[in-house]
């Protein structure tokens, strides 16, 4: 008994700095891991959280009036009320043919709360063509980091487009225009005379099966093909949906878009599981596509 009264503090003293070192290092090397991707913003994802109609983050918005800047009309800017981490990725979104930015509008406060700052747009013009779309989705991103009130917030070397419609043409045309961009969706595109053979921005294209004005043959599908198989893209297709479900709240509308940007705005591979490999077609999916694994 008294040799192991005496033994027992040295033992435990031993066990104490083991412990004590293992802990050091533990807190030595988690952080590391955690800031391996910079860029990583909010918690980690879930099925629930990437088809949510809201994300994480809080949001504000302030109103873009026409004239505040150069090569677009209005718009309105969504963004994280959240500064403790970091500046956030900025996307722009663009309507389609005779569509006014409030059939987009639910765009802005859905990625904003997962961690982007949004601009959401009124074309120029109701008629104007994928290109000149894509040209004012370009502006749009010009004056998000340069002139707007909320530039402190932005990564500027972090910047995507979404559109749908003539939009979605031209989110993809700015791809081709300006391959610095990390990411594109284009929902529902159309666009004659695209040069996507050309683009190597990470596309992601949402197309619908009940389509009449840009069905998935004609326009969607071959997009996704004319992609170099170097570029990461994906071709997601709803079921029992048509050309204007792109206009309202949908779940795997919002699963996918928030999904594909996360992935390549914010580099965040948390999303991976997600888009790869391919969904499965189901009830709600008639056809998917993708290059996976994602690179």
């Amino acid at each position: 008994m008294p040799s192991w009264s005496h033994a027992r503090p040295k033992t435990a003293l031993t066990a104490v700095a083991a412990f004590a070192a293992l802990t050091s290092v533990t807190a030595v090397t988690s952080p590391a891991h955690a800031d391996s991707n910079p860029f990583q913003r909010g918690p980690a994802p879930t099925e629930a959280s990437v088809s949510a109609q809201k994300g994480p983050f809080a949001t504000a918005q302030v109103n873009v009036p026409a004239g505040s800047g150069d090569g677009f009309n209005d718009g309105t800017i969504y963004y994280p009320t959240d500064t403790s981490q970091g500046t956030f990725g900025a996307i722009a979104v663009m309507p389609g043919f005779l569509s006014p930015q409030d059939w987009i509008r639910w765009y802005g406060p859905l990625l904003a709360s997962q961690g982007f700052v949004v601009m959401t747009l009124d074309s120029k013009g109701f008629v104007d063509s994928p290109s000149s779309r894509g040209d004012q989705l370009l502006a749009a991103l010009d004056y998000l980091t340069t002139k707007s009130k909320v530039v402190d917030r932005i990564d500027t070397s972090r910047l995507g487009v979404v559109g749908w419609s003539m939009g979605g043409g031209g989110a993809l045309e700015s791809s081709y225009d300006r391959p610095s961009l990390k990411a594109d969706v284009a929902l529902a595109p159309w666009h004659v005379g695209l040069e996507q053979s050309k683009i190597t921005v990470p596309s992601m294209i949402i197309a619908d099966d009940g389509d009449w004005l840009a069905p998935t043959g004609s326009f969607a599908k071959p997009f996704y093909n004319g992609i170099p198989d170097t570029t990461n893209k994906a071709l997601i297709e709803l079921k029992n949906a048509n050309h204007f479900t792109f206009t309202g709240y949908n779940k795997n509308i919002a699963k996918y878009a928030v999904s594909w940007l996360k992935r390549f705005v914010d580099n965040d591979n948390r999303y991976d599981q997600f888009l790869c490999p391919k969904p499965a077609t189901n009830n709600e999916i008639s056809q998917s596509e993708a290059t996976c694994p994602l690179h």
